[in-house]
């Protein structure tokens, strides 16, 4: 599938289908990434910097990545 993949636009379709699939945000991206037959290296350039984040927490979370220490306040 031949189009133009911008930050706005591939976002946009991972949120839609994070609240249609009940799905985490890993997931959909993945799964977004085998319908547009695109690298997950190239959508990962095209991802918000919200979205981003949701996934650095959801991967702490499923100890996929180191957890960030909170300081107690």
């Amino acid at each position: 599938m031949i189009f133009e993949l911008t930050e706005s636009s591939f976002s946009k379709q991972v949120e839609d289908k994070v609240r249609k699939n009940n799905c985490e945000y890993m997931e959909a991206v993945v799964e977004l990434c085998e319908e547009l037959s695109i690298e997950p290296k190239l959508a990962a350039k095209h991802l918000s910097k919200p979205i981003i984040e949701k996934i650095e927490v959801e991967g702490a979370n499923n100890n996929l990545l180191p957890k960030k220490n909170k300081l107690p306040f």
